[in-house]
């Protein structure tokens, strides 16, 4: 026994998967297809899709929102979470990768629930405001640009209604928000001359950054996963 997480060997993996992974034909599917995508890197695990259309069923959530939609996987699974008359409002900005989305939303018999709205997602997440939209959302499943996830995390907070979850992908960065602890002290002078300490990139300053303001943020409820690469959920309180 462990009364810390346990290491994730491939075979474990595996395992995991094996018992627990119920994934559709028609999601197994898309995700083939990623793989082959130059950016395939981008595409979500397929547990964690799973685990988050958990996490909407567990919400009764109605009306959702996502932040970065690549070929669409996370979105197909949060639609199909979703009841009859829930609906997904999905934040890109590329009309090539969001082609592959809509084909499958569509195939898979989503698509009157997902509204995909192709500007930059903070112009989206304004007008959402403006229409008097704010304290709506029940869902945000945030994971585009890490260097924006601070405004997306703001803005998202203001459109979600009390009880509802924020979730933000991509929160350890393949374990690299550990060398950002030394960027701290060891790299502020540099940074602050606008050059990047060490190895540690600008988007993994921003999500270490982040997690450090999540950590003592008392607006929310927290809990950071270590679920394929980190996956942080907010509770509005």
């Amino acid at each position: 026994m462990s009364n810390k997480t346990i290491n994730m060997t491939e075979g474990l993996y595996e395992y995991l998967l094996s018992v627990s992974l119920r994934e559709p034909p028609l999601l197994k599917h898309l995700r083939a297809e990623t793989a082959r995508h130059p950016m395939a890197n981008m595409q979500i695990a397929p547990e964690q899709g799973q685990f988050m259309a958990l996490l909407v069923q567990l919400l009764r959530a109605k009306k959702a929102l996502e932040i970065g939609v690549f070929t669409g996987y996370s979105a197909l699974c949060v639609a199909l979470a979703l009841p009859a008359d829930g609906k997904l409002i999905a934040c890109d900005v590329s009309e090539e990768w969001t082609k592959v989305a809509r084909r499958y939303w569509q195939e898979a018999g989503v698509a009157d629930k997902i509204e995909l709205r192709l500007a930059p997602a903070l112009q989206t997440l304004n007008q959402l405001l403006r229409d008097g939209q704010a304290a709506t959302f029940d869902f945000v499943f945030i994971d585009a640009d890490k260097t924006g996830y601070d405004d997306y995390y703001e803005h998202s907070l203001q459109l979600l209604r009390p009880g509802g979850l924020i979730v933000l992908d991509n929160m350890l960065r393949d374990g690299r928000v550990v060398d950002a602890l030394h960027c701290d002290v060891q790299g502020s002078t540099n940074v602050a001359r606008g050059r990047m300490p060490g190895a540690t990139d600008e988007a993994t300053l921003a999500i270490h950054k982040l997690n450090q303001k999540l950590h003592h943020d008392s607006r929310i409820a927290l809990s950071l996963l270590p679920l394929a690469d980190g996956l942080t959920l907010a509770l509005k309180l």
